[in-house]
């Protein structure tokens, strides 16, 4: 009974020192850079288009310019603050990789290039590009044999 009352006693007293989060204001941050981030990646898409580029071409410009946009603004320390104003709404898959990926480079770097920036730029995202180029050439192989053999999956 001393247990259970000791711990509730605790619960309370986290209870009273934890502030509480002002979770409709976080919603709105996150959906206001979230959608800026895509109003950003929609105008260079356009803009391409306008230019005579197809739409793969078109992608494929949007995703270069996130990415280097991102990496840029992480290594200005810029890229965090965004973050932490907006949570989850700066962590849209293409610009929160690039951020993955440049985070523990910058925060290595005295380490050294080679075993600093080097070998910690690829701690968190790594393991998805070994993993997702390793199922893409599983995937290929697998398409080149059945495709070389004349053998159609029903």
């Amino acid at each position: 009974m001393e247990k259970i009352q000791t711990n509730k006693q605790y619960q309370e007293y986290v209870d009273k020192k934890t502030p509480n989060s002002p979770i409709i204001k976080n919603c709105f941050n996150a959906f206001l850079v979230g959608g800026l981030i895509c109003t950003i990646g929609q105008v260079i898409l356009d803009a391409c288009k306008f230019r005579g580029l197809d739409q793969e071409a078109s992608g494929t410009v949007v995703a270069i310019i996130l990415v280097g946009l991102s990496a840029f603004l992480t290594g200005l320390n810029l890229f965090n603050r965004i973050g932490k104003f907006a949570g989850a709404g700066s962590l849209i898959p293409i610009t929160g990789f690039a951020n993955s990926i440049v985070s523990p480079a910058m925060e290595y770097k005295s380490e050294g290039y080679i075993m600093g920036v080097g070998a910690k730029m690829f701690t968190v995202a790594g393991p998805v590009l070994v993993y997702g180029i390793s199922a893409s050439i599983l995937v290929g192989i697998i398409h080149l044999i059945f495709h070389t053999q004349a053998i159609t999956l029903v």
